[in-house]
């Protein structure tokens, strides 16, 4: 079977419903897993959908290509992306497949992958397409088995059990109606919190605003009740609720970087001179953070999947990357969880006098958030290539290519690299002024935009 290869990405399987994603090639896919569980020694899986339109349809495709691969399946319904993680240990099955389109737009849809106790990316990823493109159908010794089971309320209670809030909270939580709405508000209920909800009914086609809480329009909602209401801090979900948004009181948006700090030292406290994980997008101002509160920052590749492949490699007890996805290992299982680190964060804030002040003295720095250079697919990476072989930024005090080119200055970063979901660049710029975050801007804009002259840069 031919499938289109642009499904097949870095860190999970993505496309069009019904388009370069039918429910023909999820049931391949299926197959291809389970093939791929029984090589590991783990052919069962739990299979969780977030709400969008095409769930079921995608959903039960791929659990009958994993039951005609002879690996068993445990379809736990509509939960969040991480509840799917969860249910692989909690079951014991070691294999999850989470049906998800993330933060991408309604029409999307898409296939989020753990095997064997380790989430797929990369040229695994592409295996699966290699078996599918081969005609290789997988074990045929028998039909897989298919049960049910409900694991939000044991998810709940592994949080509840976990999570001590020295105080209770008001809090305001927009879940955009992806699926976080399921579990989240009742969940914060159970730590002792007034939950004031926004957008909490499952709704496939995002009536209210995007389900993506890294973009600051999304947000306005959110801004807006905490003005209106007594509410204390307001927390957003994505989609599929593995990435968590933050404003305070205020209004203020704490981005995920900035987050990453104060999880950093409360875990830190507990686990002196240990790894802590950032990606190249997040600030320069973490490094000496960590270092100051006693740990060792390792920068590292941007993408969930790579993130939980170094975590586990290093034994790092916290990481995190700016786009939202915030991984603890310590006292949980080491994958994204937007409910957990909400839940954390409460945590550590319920201990503070003020906890608004606290978040919004964190380090900070003029800079702008992630921005899009819109490309044709193949391009971002093909002017990735050029330029690193012009080995730019000749001033800077360090430049970086394990993931794109970060160049580091005395006075701030730039970054220019090509996203592994979507035909763009990402580009992001921080500067200690307005002045210096403008000469670096400008630098970038003199290396980037010869490289595809018809095409502006988005700054």
């Amino acid at each position: 079977m031919n499938v289109p290869a642009e499904i097949f990405r870095a860190y999970d399987i993505r496309g069009i419903a019904g388009k370069t994603l039918s429910a023909a090639v999820v049931r391949e896919v299926g197959r291809a897993l389970g093939a791929l569980g029984h090589a590991r020694g783990a052919p069962a899986f739990a299979v969780g959908r977030d709400g969008r339109l095409s769930g079921p349809e995608m959903g039960a495709a791929l659990m009958d290509g994993l039951n005609a691969a002879g690996a068993d399946v445990i379809d736990i319904g509509v939960v969040p992306t991480p509840v799917t993680y969860f249910a692989a240990h909690h079951l014991g099955c070691r294999g999850a497949v989470m049906v998800t389109g993330s933060h991408n737009p309604g029409e999307y849809n898409g296939l989020k992958m753990v095997v064997a106790g380790d989430t797929l990316s990369g040229d695994e990823i592409q295996g699966l397409r290699r078996t599918i493109e081969a005609g290789i159908s997988g074990f045929a010794g028998r039909f897989g088995k298919r049960t049910s089971e409900n694991v939000l309320d044991a998810y709940a209670d592994r949080i509840v059990g976990d999570v001590k809030l020295a105080r209770p909270f008001k809090v305001a939580i927009d879940c955009g109606n992806g699926v976080g709405g399921v579990i989240a508000p009742r969940l914060f209920r159970r730590l002792g919190c007034e939950v004031t909800e926004l957008f909490s009914e499952v709704d496939g086609n995002f009536p209210n605003h995007h389900p993506d809480p890294s973009r600051p329009e999304n947000l306005k909602d959110l801004i807006r009740v905490l003005k209106q209401t007594d509410s204390e801090i307001g927390l957003a979900f994505d989609g599929d609720a593995d990435r968590l948004g933050v404003v305070t009181k205020s209004g203020k948006i704490i981005f995920p970087d900035r987050q990453l700090m104060l999880y950093a030292k409360d875990v830190l406290s507990r686990n002196p001179g240990a790894e802590i994980i950032y990606d190249v997008k997040c600030t320069r101002l973490l490094a000496p953070w960590i270092e100051r509160h006693g740990g060792r920052p390792t920068i590292w590749k941007t993408g969930h999947s790579l993130v939980k492949a170094k975590l586990k490699e290093t034994g790092a007890p916290l990481a995190g990357e700016m786009s939202g996805h915030i991984f603890f290992k310590e006292r949980w299982y080491g994958f994204d969880d937007g409910i957990y680190c909400g839940a954390r964060l409460l945590e550590i804030l319920s201990r503070e006098r003020d906890p608004n002040r606290v978040l919004e003295d964190l380090p900070d720095a003029p800079s702008t958030p992630e921005l899009n250079w819109r490309l044709t697919e193949g391009e971002p990476h093909a002017i990735m290539a050029q330029l690193q072989a012009l080995k730019p930024f000749a001033g800077a005090s360090r430049v970086l290519t394990i993931d794109g080119v970060r160049a580091e200055f005395e006075d701030g970063f730039g970054l220019a690299r090509a996203s592994n979901t979507s035909p763009v660049i990402v580009l992001r710029f921080e500067g200690d002024t307005r002045d210096a975050l403008k000469r670096i801007e400008e630098e970038f804009r003199k290396v980037l935009q010869p490289l595809k002259p018809d095409v502006a840069l988005p700054y």
